[in-house]
């Protein structure tokens, strides 16, 4: 007898989207996939939670069948220039030594390091490395170059396409200030690697790769990903319901879109409650959509709630100011509008939120909120 498996919920929140679950971006994705096999070193700038790693991960995935081997660091996980080599070793090891070494002449790839990393296999047997803190701060810089300059030496070697991929790159300058310029010194001669560059930080990573005094101005193309535009996004939501055998209807997308506005993780997010709440055979009503949109809140009570009760009262002015719409909040109008404080105030008050990732200054200079959700909880609960 065969058994019937219930359909499993077609949206994707809360990390990397693959798959059907990746959402449009199809232009970006080509544009992506033509700059690696070119060679060319790009720098990939969005805010958090607007698909960039899902982008970037897309693109790599479709190139790795065609043998594209990656070396990948995500910066967020290395507070130190020491867990900075052990990720890049660890990656090196994995993704492009062992796909074109023997065993044996593995050794030799980390056989040129200033400092021999500890090398142990963990319960699941995975190579894990390790580098002790150096007597001489100069042998940890000394070993970090010569990890970078690897890929491409094995790229050569073997005739490889290589990418070597930074997720989160703007936290390089908090590992050390000077690291960028060590880095560019070794990148500007692989000519034959394509250097990936993503970041979530708009005004850091443009001053990284747009100031004249930066090590790494103008060495990399510029892609700046935004939100994914309702009427590109709205076929997608509409396929992933009918192919559960459930429906979506066009007031029911039009809401749905109206709240999140195009922002990738919010609207997978609205969309798998969405799902939820509909039985299989039946197509979404705008109470239902109202229904997830509660449901969403709700989970995201507790994070909202202690925002706003870290607040200083003139940054619960600004965020009630644009959650009822985004604005400059700099200009006299906005402010009496919103009866914010005077200019200065609004900056003192303005500068944390940014720091957070709560509010986000627009390409035209207005400023708004950063997530869709927090909008909707100041406007149900704290206005």
């Amino acid at each position: 007898m065969t058994v019937a498996h219930p359909l499993r919920n077609p949206f994707t929140y809360g990390e990397a989207v693959a798959d059907d679950a990746f959402a449009d971006r199809a232009r970006e994705l080509g544009e992506l996939e033509a700059d690696m096999r070119n060679g060319q070193n790009v720098v990939v700038i969005a805010p958090r939670r607007y698909g960039k790693s899902s982008l970037v991960r897309a693109a790599l995935s479709r190139q790795t069948g065609e043998g594209l081997l990656v070396v990948e660091v995500d910066l967020i996980t290395t507070p130190t220039k020491e867990r900075f080599a052990a990720k890049l070793a660890k990656s090196i090891h994995d993704d492009l030594a062992t796909p074109v070494f023997r065993a044996r002449e593995r050794a030799r790839v980390f056989s040129s390091l200033r400092i021999t990393p500890s090398m142990t296999v963990d319960t699941d047997g995975r190579m894990t490395f390790g580098f002790s803190a150096a007597r001489d701060p100069g042998d940890i810089d000394a070993t970090i170059e010569r990890l970078l300059e690897l890929p491409a030496e094995i790229a050569a070697e073997k005739r490889k396409r290589v990418v070597v991929y930074f997720d989160e790159f703007q936290e390089v300058t908090r590992l050390d200030p000077h690291l960028p310029g060590l880095m560019r010194s070794v990148f500007q001669w692989q000519r034959d690697v394509s250097h990936v560059y993503a970041g979530s930080k708009r005004e850091l990573m443009h001053r990284l790769f747009n100031d004249r005094n930066e090590p790494f101005y103008r060495s990399a193309k510029t892609m700046e990903i935004g939100a994914i535009d309702p009427s590109v996004f709205a076929p997608f939501l509409r396929s992933q319901f009918d192919r559960t055998d459930r429906g979506i209807g066009d007031a029911s997308l039009d809401r749905l879109l109206a709240v999140t506005r195009g922002h990738p993780h919010a609207t997978q997010q609205l969309a798998y409650a969405l799902w939820e709440e509909v039985p299989e055979g039946f197509t979404a009503s705008e109470g239902d959509v109202e229904a997830a949109l509660r449901a969403v809140l709700r989970a995201e009570n507790a994070r909202f709630t202690l925002v706003w009760d870290s607040a200083t009262p003139p940054q619960k002015l600004l965020l009630q100011a644009f959650a009822r719409e985004a604005g400059r909040p700099f200009t006299n109008a906005y402010r009496i509008a919103h009866e914010l404080p005077p200019s200065s105030g609004v900056q003192r008050a303005l500068r944390p939120l940014i720091a957070q990732e709560l509010v986000r200054k627009e390409q035209d200079g207005s400023y708004d909120l950063a997530e869709p959700f927090l909008r909707e909880w100041v406007v149900a609960f704290a206005t």
